[in-house]
């Protein structure tokens, strides 16, 4: 063979061995690379993760994960590894994903309501976010925080606002608690705070009122008249008498949450605590649940009525019956006991 044919060969050899390495690369970066059914995936990384903590968890979303580590490298991803959740696609190939978890870190919507004290809140946020029920509860009740707010760790329930509230998933205990106190600042705008200051409540007595009125009725129509119903009682030095409280101050003497109430009996009446509403004229030193929007706004604009009592009414389930006396009152709540009675209902 001659020297010009061998260089010819030699040549050829070189573009096919070239072709197929650039068509390798190309299909490395270009080419689909997930192996998964459904639309999407989601993939989370925990904070303080590094590469190999990535590649356990994205292994079993791909089809080849050589290819996935080269064009990782390539891109500098190995040494740039970054907390949160990230959403891939179907079909998504390396270079679309490495792409996303360098910068597509994805909120998720972080939920919560009528949590009914602080420990509750955290385990519920905590199935939400990263950060873990005890650094939420240690941020929720650090002292600091509380004395800079102006609150007790019994009022402390009454910075956070239900509602639903856009977070990335990364995000930690501080950050949490941080968004919260801006977001309870935010609700209580000027117009809030005048109510507040015309009914002769602090924002926090409104907290602890609308608890009480979240607990007495789940209809939220319902809930200006029997917010009109403590607010008599309240102007007129009356002790709120809420049946709520008194099933609370049960739970916190026992430190058992848990225990369901569904009968106040006369001889809790005289159980000695500040949320005995029975027992104490003061509004009680915090919320008992964490009252919705709809309770909070019903204190602030509670209905002007002459009523000063209620009871459950076994006519119309979920609401109550309203009377001006006790003389009224009392007709009214002996067809309460006689229903709850046939009920069985002792406790």
């Amino acid at each position: 063979m001659s020297k010009k044919s061998i260089i010819l060969v030699l040549a050829i050899v070189l573009i096919v061995v070239l072709s197929g390495i650039g068509y390798y690369a190309y299909t490395s970066v270009f080419s689909p690379n997930t192996d998964f059914s459904e639309e999407q995936a989601v993939m989370y990384i925990p904070t303080g993760a590094g590469y190999n903590t990535v590649l356990d968890s994205i292994e079993p979303l791909l089809k080849n994960t050589e290819s996935f580590e080269m064009v990782a490298e390539k891109k500098g991803y190995k040494s740039n590894i970054r907390p949160g959740r990230y959403i891939l696609k179907r079909n998504m190939n390396n270079n679309q994903i490495v792409n996303v978890l360098r910068s597509g870190n994805t909120p998720v919507k972080v939920r919560f309501n009528n949590q009914e004290r602080l420990e509750n809140l955290a385990g519920r946020v905590s199935k939400q976010i990263e950060a873990d029920s005890l650094e939420l509860l240690q941020a929720m009740k650090d002292q600091q925080f509380l004395a800079e707010n102006n609150m007790s760790e019994r009022e402390a329930l009454s910075l956070y606002i239900p509602n639903q509230y856009e977070f990335y998933w990364n995000t930690s205990a501080e950050e949490f608690r941080k968004r919260m106190q801006q977001e309870y600042n935010r609700f209580w705008t000027e117009e809030r705070l005048k109510k507040a200051e015309e009914i002769n409540l602090t924002p926090s007595q409104v907290m602890v009122l609308a608890s009480i009125v979240q607990k007495e009725t789940a209809k939220v129509d319902e809930r200006p008249k029997v917010a009109g119903v403590y607010m008599n009682r309240y102007k007129n030095g009356w002790k709120l008498d809420a049946d709520p409280t008194v099933i609370y101050a049960i739970k916190d003497e026992s430190q058992k949450f848990d225990t369901i109430i569904k009968r106040v009996l006369y001889k809790d009446l005289k159980l000695d605590s500040p949320y005995n509403t029975y027992l104490y004229k003061e509004i009680p030193p915090g919320p008992i649940t964490m009252p919705d929007i709809s309770s909070i706004d019903a204190v602030l604009n509670y209905q002007d009525h002459d009523y000063f009592f209620f009871v459950a009414d076994v006519e119309n389930f979920g609401y109550h019956k309203f009377a001006e006396t006790l003389a009224q009152h009392n007709r009214n709540k002996r067809d309460y006991v006689r229903w709850i009675n046939k009920q069985g209902i002792r406790r």
